[in-house]
């Protein structure tokens, strides 16, 4: 019980940290002057560290599939991707049973090429604190993501809406909050 109230209390310091669009605003990313090119790399930013991964360095790495319902139009669709922790760990985050103490307060931020940004606590991540699945994907119904889509797409699975599915991703952040 008082590991839920720690997390409550992580999110809530998180969310006073980083704007957060209005409820209107959550699933309609911002709008931009021009359509952004997917990129064709994904870089990880770690406290310390920081790593690049490509596309082919992904499909290269063990998958998980998931299958999820999309809020948004109520189809279920299949997910493949690379579990977000295993990349975080190639940049010095904490896994497994090392998530405790001062990385339940660490967070990331992931970013799609146009902008549109979503937050995620550490332990929301790690397997073996909460039971949702968070991936880097890069197939959908078995089929590379499209441009629009891709290469890259964060997927969390135990999200009503699909908001923090960030599309074309291009950029996560580890982060510590003060």
């Amino acid at each position: 019980m008082l590991h839920i109230l720690r997390i409550k209390m992580l999110l809530a310091a998180v969310l006073a940290l980083v704007a957060i669009p209005s409820s209107a605003q959550m699933d309609m990313p911002p709008a931009t002057p021009a359509a952004a090119a997917p990129s064709t790399t994904l870089a990880l930013l770690g406290l310390t560290t920081q790593s690049i991964i490509t596309a082919d360095t992904l499909k290269a790495m063990p998958h998980k599939t998931v299958t999820v319902i999309n809020g948004h139009t109520n189809a279920s669709e299949t997910w493949s991707g690379v579990p977000l922790i295993m990349l975080l760990a190639q940049v010095g985050a904490a896994t497994g049973k090392d998530v405790h103490g001062k990385p339940l307060s660490q967070y990331i931020v992931a970013t799609g090429a146009d902008g549109y940004h979503a937050v995620l606590a550490l332990a929301e991540i790690e397997p073996d604190f909460h039971p949702g699945d968070v991936l880097v994907a890069d197939q959908l119904a078995g089929k590379p993501l499209d441009a629009k889509e891709g290469p890259f797409r964060l997927v969390v699975t135990e999200d009503k809406r699909p908001a923090r599915s960030v599309h074309n991703l291009v950029k996560i952040e580890l982060k510590q909050a003060e």
